[in-house]
């Protein structure tokens, strides 16, 4: 039996090993990576009817889905994302080479129409016969022309009929238009060197036909990029662009790489931190880490998802917060340890009493990612979607993978005698006749008191407050264009920038930045803001020149004033839901007073990080307001750790005064003190590590991060717990009161 668990032990981490070794690379390949990872571009259309008296309904927006996905295959693009959001359509097309061109073809609106020199209109799209455009060549001249059929050939006789009679007054052109707009008059455009019309044949005699040549001075490309945008059919409404952005191929390309890297950098630091401080138990959480990575992959593969920088960043960080799971039932196992129990007594016990706890910091960090996908733009919801799988994968491995990989171990009775394989030193393990006197294992912060500097925190937590205030009013927040609206360009070379020299660039293309921010280890990057908000004309010759310019095409984001504070409004919401959720969860699962702890440190958590980016002038992002989420639930975790405890001691203690009341709190902290640190750096491993190796896109999301999870760790301490004990004094002493005065009145009833 002893050597068949061990047996199955190592034959489990084979086979994970192997299935790792031998699916990692297909799935990863399997998985379509983000515009920012690959380049591309996304756009967010406002959906306007195209004629006067037309309803944009379900139908139409359906209708004009089915249409851009037709554009979309034109552009060789093979999984284009278009999705419906109200009454607007957002798409994201990633790898598009040309994404100027990609622009142009989308919102073109592709109708066609035949007029007279009086723009009087004859036929239309309508009248064509659906996929039957193609480039062709005239056989007098050889140049690129484009072929149409049209559904009734009578209906084009009579046209030709009617134009053919003007040819007595040299009116007999028969004008075909791509997209005429009310007010085009074609006495006006043929005298410009470009007019809007295709073209304007002569027609000089009665056509009977069905089959029509469209001429223009075509390039072979342009003749089929036309034949192709007539085939994938005319849009039925107009698109306003009001949001979008653009990713550079090399930019997204060097994004993953060093994204990743950055991945590697902070996963092996923590695998390193795991081995050395939990030895056995660290190993097994190696293994299951690895499984965890793997599987969160596979699900997003089976998912068809698309992976972007925020998801990697979430995949990273995730790496950190599975380890909590770890971290927990590792430290339960080691007080049990401690107490004398034997390992699979203490196996038992720590995994029993983990369990709870474990599984209500998941819930509250999944209720803050749901939120930030209800809430989230794509960006956004490529970081909450990623979010939601890990805590679901951490929760398959960190919790039942790692306990049943543990206790084949375990029941094998092979650690009967090696609890130092534990992380547990013998100097630190009472003996059986001390086992008596102690109902709590001893910890290294025993001699540590919590409370004793209760009333310095609190008031260095309001100076904190007060002087976060004060720099907001000063400062206020440095908005990005998220919530602003405006243009964000950014540029990137392989030499050094300089703001004078890319103000000058600009210049040239008569465009004045607001301002000009380098960043970078050799100021290789700059970022250009705008005041105004770009149109695609503008875009396209933008990127043309900057791409000549500097040899890489820039990132570019637009966002309208509308979508801005569509977007500040829904962030606002998506903090104020997350907050109230798990306050209510916790209120319900624990007490009332616990939530209102929890609301409170929570909500100092939030400001810190805003006085800092206030003060710092870093600029505000959506991704900063994932990370303000992301510590919400990840503080929360901390927080539910102390309190599960605290409500743990509660039980056993027969509460008769306030100093057991205080010594409740004091105990709990000095008993989850190891565990919140440790929790803490496995993250901020993964913090750093992004901070430091990876992409600029990340970087101000990851020092929001870097400074929520110190903030976070400080205010469960002494916050949370802290202000628990004060509602919890009060409501002690409440009770007391009246039994006091309920005794008294027994003892002297009224006459």
């Amino acid at each position: 039996m002893k050597r068949g668990r061990i047996l199955a032990f190592f034959f489990i981490t084979i086979l994970i090993g192997v299935i790792i070794g031998f699916r990692t690379d297909e799935v990863t390949g399997n998985i379509p990576k983000g515009l920012d990872l690959q380049g591309g571009f996304e756009v967010l259309y406002d959906v306007k009817p195209a004629n006067k008296g037309d309803v944009v309904d379900r139908e139409a927006l359906v209708s004009t889905v089915r249409a851009l996905e037709n554009r979309a295959n034109v552009l060789g693009v093979s999984e284009p994302n278009i999705q419906i959001e109200g009454e607007r359509i957002r798409v994201q097309l990633a790898g598009v080479e040309d994404q100027n061109k990609a622009r142009e073809i989308l919102s073109t609106e592709a109708k066609l129409t035949f007029r007279d020199v009086e723009d009087k209109e004859y036929l239309n799209g309508s009248d064509l016969v659906q996929g039957a455009a193609k480039q062709t060549f005239d056989p007098n001249s050889n140049e690129p022309v484009v072929s149409v059929k049209l559904k009734d050939q009578n209906k084009f006789k009579e046209t030709t009929a009617e134009i053919f009679s003007k040819q007595p007054q040299g009116e007999n052109q028969l004008i075909i238009w791509l997209d005429y707009q009310s007010g085009d008059k074609y006495k006006e455009e043929r005298t410009k060197e470009n007019p809007k019309y295709l073209s304007n044949p002569n027609v000089n005699e009665v056509l009977d036909t069905s089959d029509v040549i469209i001429s223009g001075q075509f390039s072979i490309k342009e003749a089929q990029e036309l034949a192709n945008l007539l085939n994938a059919g005319s849009l039925p409404v107009q698109l306003d662009e009001t949001y979008s952005t653009s990713v550079g191929a090399k930019f997204g390309e060097e994004a993953l790489n060093t994204t990743v890297l950055a991945g590697i950098i902070g996963v092996s630091v923590i695998f390193v931190f795991m081995l050395f401080y939990y030895k056995l138990p660290g190993a097994v959480a190696v293994i299951t880490l690895s499984a965890y990575i793997f599987l969160i992959l596979q699900i997003f593969d089976w998912m068809n998802g698309v992976l972007t920088l925020p998801g990697i960043a979430a995949l990273i960080l995730g790496v950190g917060m599975a380890v909590d799971a770890n971290i927990i039932t590792y430290e339960r196992i080691k007080e049990e340890l401690k107490l004398g129990k034997s390992v699979r007594s203490a196996f038992k016990s720590g995994n029993r009493r983990s369990f709870m706890t474990i599984l209500d910091a998941n819930l509250t960090t999944m209720l803050a990612g749901g939120v930030l996908f209800f809430f989230g733009t794509s960006a956004v919801k490529g970081f909450a979607t990623m979010l939601l799988v890990s805590i679901t994968a951490s929760f398959i491995t960190a919790v039942f993978l790692s306990r049943i990989l543990l206790s084949l171990l375990v029941e094998s009775r092979w650690l009967d005698k090696k609890k130092s394989w534990f992380g547990v030193k013998k100097s630190q393990m009472l003996e059986i006749y001390e086992t008596d006197k102690y109902t709590d294992a001893p910890t290294r912060f025993d001699k540590v008191d919590f409370l004793k500097y209760r009333n310095a925190f609190f008031a260095f937590s309001g100076i904190t407050i007060a002087a976060g205030i004060v720099i907001l009013l000063l400062f206020k927040l440095n908005l990005g264009i998220d919530f602003t609206s405006g243009t964000r360009v950014q540029i990137s070379s392989d030499q050094p920038l300089t703001a004078e020299q890319v103000e000058t660039d600009l210049k040239e293309l008569n465009m004045e930045a607001s301002e000009i921010v380098l960043a970078g280890n050799n100021n290789e990057t700059a970022v250009a803001r705008f005041a105004g908000v770009l149109d695609k004309e503008e875009i396209a010759e933008l990127k043309t020149q900057i791409t000549s310019r500097y040899g890489q095409e820039p990132g570019v984001s637009t966002v309208s004033p509308e979508v801005g504070k569509e977007l500040a409004r829904n962030a606002l919401y998506g903090i104020l839901i997350a907050s109230v959720g798990i306050v209510l969860y916790v209120a319900v699962r624990f007490e009332w007073r616990m939530g209102v702890a929890s609301i409170a440190a929570l909500l100092y958590d939030a400001f810190f990080i805003i006085a800092i980016f206030s003060l710092t002038r870093l600029e505000v992002e959506l991704t900063f307001i994932a990370a303000i989420l992301t510590i919400v639930g990840y503080s929360i975790n901390d927080t539910i750790v102390t309190f599960d405890r605290i409500r743990e001691l509660y039980k056993k203690t027969k509460v008769r005064s306030v100093d057991d009341l205080k010594t409740i709190v004091n105990k709990s902290l000095q008993q989850t003190f190891t565990r919140s640190i440790n929790t803490v750096l496995t993250v901020v491993f993964t913090t750093v590590a992004l901070l430091i190796f990876g992409s600029e896109a990340i970087r101000n999301f990851s020092i929001a991060l870097l400074i929520g999870l110190i903030s976070g760790a400080y205010s469960s301490i002494f916050i949370a717990a802290q202000l628990w004990l004060i509602m919890k004094k009060r409501e002690f002493l409440k009770k007391k009161d009246e039994q006091t005065k309920e005794i008294h009145s027994n003892q002297h009833p009224e006459v």
